[in-house]
């Protein structure tokens, strides 16, 4: 069966103005020529009429696409080492290193989690995910650490995107971020959408998704060689799964990840020294119930070698 997906542009939605094309390729999260092919063949109506992939939206617009079924994985097995946290049947918990891409994407064919989990699993991965995303459950940024599952096959995935959707799916984060945060704890309850000039990135916007981070302060540090530069090693607890979630929320608190250049770190001499390969964030716990037994399973990594000599390069706050 066809997925199909009906969206409204509210009052005010950053999406207002928006291409049909550049909106549908983000929506679906599909490529700009997908998208345009699914225009060009009437797979996506406005309102119920077809327009072009040029067509400029407007407020109240009701936008309506439908995609294509799953083809076979067009992704090839790689022989590439996993940290495997647990395995069986039905899923597989990975520990996600640093500079690995989920699943493979233009420019990014090869040496993803995609692959690797290919060769392992002996192709034994769920179909939803369509061509290129073969058992991806959920997401974690190509420079965060941590832990990611995977579903083997359909059913396993349907009832771990459940557990996602109704927040049974506990996913608990570590990250230093820049500067001191005043409060012990605190959420961050901040709708999230694409940055209004640059697309490539994401921000707190009026019209976004809804996106709810809760933090709490472990501990206020400052550099070791420069006490003026002050920092904060932060749990935080995810309520939804937006892009870049954790990133966007810490630095529209004016509290960017350590290492994080996209979202306004990586600016003190402590960051070029011990952030050079990216933001200090390790999906550090993962909660599930388990999908055929219905079991909870609690899962934890270690942090990286990175982040454990940042910390070391880091003292309590005087």
């Amino acid at each position: 069966m066809n997925e199909a997906l009906s969206i409204i542009i509210d009052e005010g939605s950053e999406n207002v103005g928006a291409r049909l094309d550049v909106f549908v390729s983000e929506a679906a999260e599909v490529s700009r020529s997908a998208a345009q092919r699914l225009i060009e063949t009437g797979a996506v109506t406005v309102n119920g009429a077809e327009k072009p992939k040029n067509y400029a939206l407007r407020r109240k617009d009701e936008i309506s696409v439908v995609l294509p079924e799953p083809e076979p994985c067009e992704a090839l097995p790689e022989n590439i080492p996993l940290d495997v946290v647990y395995e069986d049947e039905d899923i597989i918990v990975v520990n996600k290193p640093r500079g690995m891409v989920v699943h493979p994407a233009a420019g990014n064919e090869h040496g993803t989690l995609v692959n690797a989990l290919l060769y392992h699993c002996e192709g034994s991965l769920s179909g939803i995910g369509g061509v290129m995303r073969p058992g991806i459950v959920h997401r974690i940024d190509k420079d965060t650490t941590g832990l990611l599952t995977a579903a083997k096959n359909d059913a396993a995935h349907e009832a771990l995107s459940l557990q996602l959707s109704t927040h049974e799916m506990r996913r608990v984060y570590r990250a230093i971020a820049v500067g001191r945060i005043r409060d012990e704890k605190g959420t961050v309850d901040a709708p999230i959408g694409r940055h209004p000039v640059d697309r490539k990135r994401m921000a707190v916007v009026s019209g976004g998704r809804e996106a709810v981070t809760d933090y709490s302060v472990l501990s206020r540090l400052c550099s070791r060689e420069d006490k003026r530069e002050k920092f904060s090693y932060i749990e935080c607890r995810l309520r939804t799964g937006r892009t870049h979630q954790i990133r966007v929320h810490m630095s529209h608190l004016s509290h960017p990840l350590a290492g994080d250049l996209t979202y306004g770190g990586g600016r003190t001499r402590f960051e070029k020294r011990y952030c050079r390969e990216g933001q200090m964030l390790h999906a550090y716990r993962l909660l599930l119930r388990h999908p055929r037994t219905g079991e909870t399973m609690e899962f934890s990594a270690p942090l990286p070698d990175d982040f454990e000599a940042a910390l070391a390069a880091l003292t309590e706050e005087e």
